[in-house]
């Protein structure tokens, strides 16, 4: 028998330096599958998965290590990493083979045999979080993540994944983000100043302002609503820095960086870098584009990088931090006896939070689909992980109401959310209703995708922005439900300012009832469909010009 605790301990030394391959080596030529610790089959694992990019054949080489690990002592804590492994590896292989036949069963099974087991083992729980991540399940993400919160031993990660899943929770009030705002302030790091150079600003008459993102790249909606700003600032009152946290960049980076007047990438400065070098920029004005969402970074601005700091756009809500001093909405997002609710001082911009740039193609007013089908055909391009079952559940009420009536969705690129989706609507009835189309690889085969749709169907409570603005400038009214606070009322505001509160639902029933008699009044809703083209264009929406001078008003006022 060989002395395996004294191959766990030079294998792990080895693994810390870093030499896998020796790691790999040393394990399989030692001993036999039979003979492995839990802790040698996580380690021979990790090492096969660190040496080789990622490999289908190897993260199943792996992924069968980590399951005999499991399997072997259960319930240990070296079995539970490698059950945490496991699955974090088929996660990853699911995501590199997109064809990949594998629906979770496994998973489930071991989980539920050593549940009490991980309860407060945090790699478990964000495991089960990707897992339910690719299932578009939120209340489940929320159960985990919750639970790597109890735990105590959570980053600023775990923080901003928890807060942001909530924004799915249609139970939690703006009271809940509020007061969890606070909590997530209270546990992210402060640094000490003696670390960090002191805040300044560059003398002058312009006004420095920086916009920080991890998304400024092909294909990301934040850029439609970016570009709008960086379009349309008068350079003789202000400087712009792009800041950018992503090491990708591709074309759509390198035009916005002609747009503004300096550019730099910190995505790979640790915060105390970062806060530096960001200080050392002396802005007036920093504007986050991410807030709880994409590669955050809000320990930077919980120690202050600027004079003032602001969040827009990323993440439509509050985000606790004593030191985010402005959040930019609008009147119908944040009414004014809800500000106590957000810990940022609210910017109301004169009529809508946020403009389009609209798209470089030619605009053509479509018929309604209905007028050659003989039936109405319902759509919702939103994320998935906003069709939750309460969604679901109403538009199945729609599907069955209204006679022969179809519902297109645009599939993401995650095969078993489809399924779930499918199932969700099976149980329903009305899956023979539902058309799923894949993402166009060209984006004007995209937005020809609308030419198919009659009425867009807003998502709640989390409503769709870019999608919806997508659907307008194609001339498709989309219909939403009235919110509770900033992130569930995007739709609301988009509606009013088009003039269009008709297309408001006050609540489920209203949003059933309304659908129903658009499709029995054909003659109003033609009338909606033809205003909506021929206004679209000269609402707040799309006025770039207009919503720019207010915006940057709005930060002088800051400054000033």
């Amino acid at each position: 028998m060989k002395n395996i605790q004294k191959l766990e301990i030079k294998a792990a030394e080895l693994f810390k330096s870093r030499q896998y391959s020796q790691v790999v080596f040393e394990i399989t030529s030692e001993t036999r599958e039979e003979e492995r610790s839990a802790f040698l089959c996580n380690l021979l694992g990790l090492s096969k998965n660190a040496n080789n990019n990622k490999n289908k054949d190897v993260l199943i080489s792996a992924i069968k290590d980590f399951k005999y690990g499991y399997l072997k002592e259960k319930n240990t804590i070296h079995a539970i990493d490698a059950l945490s492994n496991f699955i974090t590896h088929n996660v990853f292989l699911i995501d590199l083979e997109k064809n990949y036949d594998f629906d979770f069963t496994e998973i489930f099974d071991f989980y539920q045999l050593s549940e009490k087991y991980c309860l407060n083992h945090r790699p478990i729980n964000l495991a089960m979080a990707m897992v339910y991540r690719r299932l578009n399940d939120a209340k489940k993400c929320v159960f985990h993540f919750s639970r790597v919160i109890d735990t105590k031993k959570f980053n600023s990660v775990d923080l901003c994944n928890y807060g942001y899943w909530r924004c799915f929770d249609k139970e939690w009030a703006q009271l809940d983000f509020y007061n969890y705002g606070k909590f997530v302030d209270e546990n992210l790091k402060v640094i000490p100043e003696n670390l960090l150079v002191e805040i300044s600003q560059k003398p002058g008459q312009k006004i420095r302002i920086g916009f920080l993102s991890a998304d400024i790249i092909e294909g990301h909606s934040v850029t439609y609503f970016l570009k709008t700003i960086l379009s349309n600032y008068d350079k003789k009152f202000f400087e712009i820095v792009l800041l950018l946290n992503s090491p990708k960049e591709d074309q759509l980076t390198e035009h916005f960086k002609g747009l503004v007047d300096e550019t730099i990438n910190i995505s790979k400065l640790n915060n105390v870098d970062a806060i530096n070098q960001t200080r050392e920029l002396k802005l007036d004005i920093i504007i986050d584009l991410m807030g709880y969402t994409s590669y955050q970074r809000l320990e930077l601005f919980k120690n202050r990088i600027a004079k003032k700091q602001v969040i827009w756009m990323g993440y439509c809500n509050t985000t606790g931090l004593k030191n985010m001093d402005y959040i930019i909405s609008d009147k119908n997002l944040i009414y004014s006896n809800e500000e106590k609710f957000y810990s940022e001082k609210v910017i109301y911009l004169p009529k809508i939070w946020n403009t389009h740039c609209g798209f470089d193609f030619e605009r053509r007013e479509n018929p309604p689909p209905f007028t050659k089908n003989k039936y109405f055909t319902f759509g919702s391009f939103n994320n998935f992980d906003k069709i939750n079952t309460d969604v679901i559940f109403i538009w199945s009420k729609i599907l069955k109401k209204i006679e022969n009536s179809k519902l297109i969705l645009k599939t993401s690129s995650k095969k078993l959310a489809i399924k779930r989706i499918q199932e969700l609507f099976e149980k329903d009835n009305v899956l023979e209703s539902i058309k799923f189309i894949d993402r166009a690889e060209k984006f004007k085969d995209h937005l020809d995708n609308y030419r198919q749709i009659d009425i867009a169907l807003d998502t709640f409570p989390y409503n769709g922005v870019t999608t919806s603005f997508e659907a307008i400038w194609m001339g498709v009214p989309v219909l939403t439900m009235a919110g509770y606070n900033f992130n569930s009322r995007c739709g609301e505001s988009i509606n009013k300012n088009l003039n269009m509160e008709q297309l408001i639902a006050k609540d489920e029933d209203d949003y059933i009832e309304k659908v129903v008699n658009l499709t029995n009044n054909i003659d109003d809703y033609l009338k909606i469909r033809k205003s909506l083209f021929s206004n679209a264009m000269k609402s707040p929406l799309f006025n770039t010009e207009d919503f720019s001078k207010s915006f940057f008003e709005s930060l002088r006022k800051i400054v000033q």
